[in-house]
């Protein structure tokens, strides 16, 4: 630690979210006590203080810690004040153009996603994917685009058991009790078989998505761009609107530092 802190429980904490957020999944507290040279009954107390407030997840089958909800809070926090949704939206506004249905591009806030920028088509209908808008994340294409990237003990702290799905659907939707980790996890083996991902009516009647996911320098997913059109459309505007959100989502990836 820094020597000489006036707030070394400060350092300390700053230090373990860090720490948390450069690995690839949670991590043991003797783990981060001896790569942080923080004593380990320091490490307990304070994980055990960011636990309560959300900022960390414990794992107590595994024995280990990893980033929680909270924590995903800021981050989208941070994409909302930072160049991400500035740079996303040119990209995002010459997909339109170019197939002339609408797009977007959304953050993961906890089990939502969290849209910053939408593009509506001329002539096509409105969305509920406006602006500030936060719908299900495994209801929708830019959902599962991102919560396929995750690791899977960060994907089971999300979802811990039936009732995380049905919180997040309108009361009486008979969806909800259809939806398990199980299914949940199928969803996203499909979406990283092909490299995209796809709804068909789940978010609104008549309409279809795909979406791709934006990746930052560690592989974690920082956002995801998608285009909606009618769930009737012709084979071949599908396959533009495949090959085009993911042209746009690796082209954001590499203007933001990703590693794809």
């Amino acid at each position: 630690m820094e020597p000489g802190s006036k707030v070394p429980a400060a350092d300390q904490t700053l230090a373990i979210l860090a720490h948390l957020a450069a690995q690839r999944g949670p991590v043991p507290a003797a783990t981060i006590a001896q790569a942080l040279e923080i004593p380990r009954s320091t490490v307990y107390h304070l994980l055990a203080v960011m636990q309560e407030r959300g900022f960390v997840v414990h794992l107590p089958e595994e024995r280990r810690y990893g980033l929680g909800i909270a924590a995903f809070e800021l981050s989208s926090g941070f994409s909302r004040q930072q160049p991400l949704s500035r740079l996303g939206r040119p990209l995002v506004a010459t997909l339109v153009d170019r197939l002339g249905e609408s797009g977007h591009l959304a953050v993961l806030h906890g089990r939502d996603v969290l849209y910053l920028v939408e593009e509506r088509a001329p002539r096509r209908p409105s969305l509920v994917t406006d602006v500030g808008v936060r719908l299900p994340a495994h209801l929708t294409a830019t959902g599962r685009a991102m919560l396929a990237e995750l690791p899977p003990a960060q994907l089971r702290a999300l979802y811990p058991d039936r009732a995380a799905f049905a919180e997040r659907h309108p009361e009486g939707e008979a969806d909800a009790a259809e939806w398990s980790y199980g299914r949940l996890k199928r969803v996203l083996a499909d979406v990283r078989a092909r490299g995209w991902a796809a709804e068909d009516g789940e978010v609104t009647s008549g309409l279809a998505s795909a979406g791709a996911a934006v990746v930052d320098h560690l592989g974690w997913p920082a956002a995801a761009i998608a285009v909606t059109f009618p769930d009737d459309a012709a084979t071949g505007l599908r396959e533009r609107a495949v090959e085009g959100v993911r042209e746009a989502a690796a082209t954001l990836s590499r203007r933001i530092g990703g590693i794809r």
